[in-house]
């Protein structure tokens, strides 16, 4: 493979200048369009703006926003200036923010008015009220000394704030010659983007990323997709997670094509996009697709301009995959394998694939990339069919955490390999399958369980929508089998059912011991499924059911 030494921002250069009509962004329920040219010059006068307000290379900048239409003009502005565009998770609450904004060394956040209970404004006045004393440009905060600006990503004016109207006002008394000297002077090799990890275990860690790191991730993973400027990718995903920057966007950007974005993930929009955009691609994790094929108004839709997209995000189900080929019509759907710490793809199946692998493995290794299973005691290289630890090494493997070098040296080996924490086994036909992650591994009094597994096997049963499969602690076995169970709509089902289904089956070890039905599974941001609370949920569950037990038992 040819790899692509470009920065983030002469790509965008590089494309605008052999299309410049293109569409570049569309957000279909509201009409908005950009061409490659409008976008690149808007890129250019907020660059000046964020330049007038003093950001500078090297400069970290978050943004905290929904996929609003100006979210991928403050990131490729910052990639212009030779600065770092830190993602921050748009559920983020208070703690979660505080630490962020710390940890990172922001200069500036850059954010919206907020999500459902979130209101950003009065949550960043809460942790800065030095906001309303200084003026905008001279902040001094006790709590956060590099940070100077906090920017609202749009035309309302807060105290304090600055508004991207108001900077791109001030843009206009900057030379755009002085860009043009910084854009120069960045490298392909310089971080662009710093990821937090969404931090289901531990503190989160600023995953810092490359230009060469995150284009040629999306170049492979568009190639595998056969992608054209003729192409139009539907993103309900977020744009904070490397789902929607480098997946998405940046396997658009290097081939050229239309981004057809959702502000936040809704079924209807996203089939309404679909149809009116005639989009050739969409994304989505398996929640995703679920709420898309079980809307009442699926069927009025038209999915006919479809014919690729991703899923993955999560465990992918077999039977779901299937159903996606058949009724969206995406025979060339494809599943992409990595975490953000690869930047973040390292497997993938091809467009052409038989609906057997795609639903079955996801796919095999990029071009360049060493993905090996290795044995987690001993460090050897796992024989074909034998379950192992996933890892990769490569030119997609991250620069590290930012500030975290011990944390760095324990995810990167001594020999360069990117150690993910996901269990998985290698065919014949070098194509690699997700079984578990090693943290989520059930031991019930000795015995290994991997919740994939019963995932995979429970969810043949009609009456399921989703599943998922997680530890429950107990004081006899250390651990047992919990699943958590979301119902199609109408359909009833109880505990002894699904101990029934698994009779003869599946070892009596397996079995889950305790069933709980649900009618949401807490998740990030991101779409991930959290299942360190589904274990919370289920342990307080069941510690309920034996109190009551003892007191029956008691006779009182």
């Amino acid at each position: 493979m040819k790899m692509i030494e470009l920065t983030l921002n002469q790509l965008l250069r590089e494309k605008t200048q052999k299309n410049p009509s293109q569409e570049f962004m569309v957000y279909a329920d509201r009409d908005l369009r950009f061409t490659y040219a409008e976008f690149d010059k808007r890129v250019d006068d907020l660059a000046c703006g964020l330049y007038a307000i003093g950001i500078r290379k090297g400069d970290h900048l978050g943004i905290w926003a929904t996929n609003v239409p100006d979210w991928l003009t403050y990131m490729f502005a910052c990639s212009r200036l030779g600065a770092v565009a830190v993602t921050v998770n748009t559920s983020y609450k208070l703690h979660e923010l505080e630490y962020l904004v710390k940890q990172a060394d922001l200069k500036i956040l850059c954010l919206t008015d907020g999500v459902k209970d979130s209101n950003y404004v009065q949550m960043i006045k809460e942790l800065v009220p030095e906001l309303d004393e200084y003026e905008r440009g001279c902040l001094k905060s006790k709590k956060f000394p590099y940070l100077k600006n906090v920017v609202f990503m749009g035309p309302e004016k807060f105290r304090g704030l600055y508004s991207t109207p108001e900077l791109l006002l001030l843009g206009q008394h900057v030379d755009i010659e002085e860009i043009h000297k910084i854009e120069a002077e960045v490298t392909n090799e310089d971080v662009v983007n710093m990821q937090y990890t969404s931090g289901t275990t531990g503190f989160p860690k600023g995953v810092m990323l490359t230009s060469r790191n995150i284009i040629n991730d999306g170049f492979i993973i568009g190639e595998r997709m056969r992608y054209t400027e003729k192409d139009r990718v539907c993103l309900p995903v977020p744009l904070f997670h490397c789902f929607g920057i480098v997946l998405g966007v940046m396997a658009v950007l290097t081939h050229g094509a239309t981004h057809v974005l959702l502000e936040s993930f809704d079924p209807l929009v996203a089939l309404a996009s679909i149809q009116k955009e005639k989009c050739t691609a969409i994304y989505g994790v398996p929640t995703m697709f679920i709420a898309e094929l079980n809307h009442p108004m699926f069927n009025m839709f038209d999915m006919s301009s479809l014919r690729t997209g991703i899923m993955a995000g999560s465990g992918v189900p077999v039977e779901l995959m299937k159903t996606v080929i058949d009724k969206m019509h995406m025979p060339e759907i494809t599943s992409v394998y990595g975490l953000t710490e690869s930047s973040p793809g390292m497997t993938q199946s091809h467009w052409n694939d038989s609906v057997e692998v795609k639903a079955t493995t996801v796919g095999d290794a990029f071009e360049g990339i060493d993905v090996k299973v290795l044995d987690p005691e001993t460090g050897k290289e796992c024989p074909i069919g034998v379950q192992g630890e996933m890892c990769c090494k490569g030119w997609n493997v991250m620069k590290g955490y930012y500030k975290m070098p011990e944390a760095t040296a324990e995810t990167i080996d001594k020999n360069g390999y990117l150690h993910s924490g996901d269990l998985g086994v290698k065919d014949e036909n070098g194509n690699f399958r997700i079984t578990g992650r090693i943290k989520d591994m059930i031991i019930r009094g000795g015995e290994n369980i991997y919740p994939r597994e019963i995932e995979e096997f429970l969810i043949q049963m009609p009456e399921i929508k989703d599943i998922q499969v997680a530890g429950v602690k107990s004081e006899r076995y250390g651990e047992i089998t919990g699943a958590f169970i979301i119902l199609h709509e109408g359909k009833t089902l109880t505990e002894q059912d699904v101990i029934e289904f698994c009779r003869d089956k599946l070892s009596k070890f397996k079995w889950p011991q305790l069933v709980m039905f649900m009618d949401e599974f807490p998740m990030t941001g991101s779409g991930k499924i959290q299942k360190f609370k589904l274990t919370e949920i289920g342990t307080k569950y069941r510690r309920e059911v034996v109190k009551v037990n003892d007191y029956i038992n008691r006779g009182e």
